[in-house]
């Protein structure tokens, strides 16, 4: 009778520690792959783009010849050194220039193009224009994929001799559609002010 008390009990304890060794096992299992799935990251998470340089072609389709370009360039970031910003000369009153946007990350060699990165994710990308000061206008003349504004394209219309600011603003993200920048939400990719004169 101890015999079998004993075999009894020891087939319950063998039984218990097996048991015990496949959840261990499972947990373990389950835990590496959880792990891998960290690593892995979620599907289809697009960072921020470095922009370390923007671009802006405005040439001339109506009343001048002359093409303007308005340029920032800022090497360091977040670094202690403000951006270099040029603007190549003065738009002329009454003419219609059509504005082209180039985006680089010139931390890389070669320069990495980053206008078609913002032109492929269009749906995650809008430009807007501030203007402060300037009789001008500017209107869009590119849109995303669902038709609503995004912005590498312009039209621009200097009015009237003036002074003032044209700040160009690119949003990761924004609400669409927006009434502008006001309600867009997102964050901002690069902001970049220009001083302009019409003459």
């Amino acid at each position: 009778m101890k015999n079998l008390k004993y075999y009894l009990s020891t087939i319950l304890f063998l039984t218990l520690i097996i048991s015990c060794s496949k959840e261990s096992i499972t947990v373990a299992e389950t835990l590496d792959e959880a792990a891998a799935d960290a690593e892995a990251g979620p599907d289809a998470v697009n960072e921020e783009e470095v922009i370390t340089t923007l671009t802006i072609t405005l040439t001339p389709t109506s009343g001048s010849t002359t093409v303007v370009t308005l340029k920032t360039q800022d090497l360091d970031g977040d670094g202690p050194n403000a951006p270099e910003v040029t603007v190549s000369g003065n738009l002329t009153a009454g003419a219609v220039y059509a504005g082209d946007m180039e985006f680089l990350n010139e931390l890389e060699s070669p320069a990495e193009d980053i206008t078609e990165e913002i032109e492929e994710e269009d749906l995650d990308h809008q430009v807007f224009y501030t203007l402060a000061g300037l009789d001008a206008t500017v209107e869009y003349a590119n849109n995303d994929s669902a038709g609503n504004p995004l912005g590498t394209e312009f039209t621009l219309t200097a009015n009237t001799a003036s002074s003032g600011s044209l700040t160009f603003t690119l949003i990761h993200e924004p609400t669409k559609p927006n009434t502008g920048l006001g309600d867009a939400g997102g964050t901002v990719d690069i902001e970049a002010p220009f001083d302009i004169t019409i003459e």
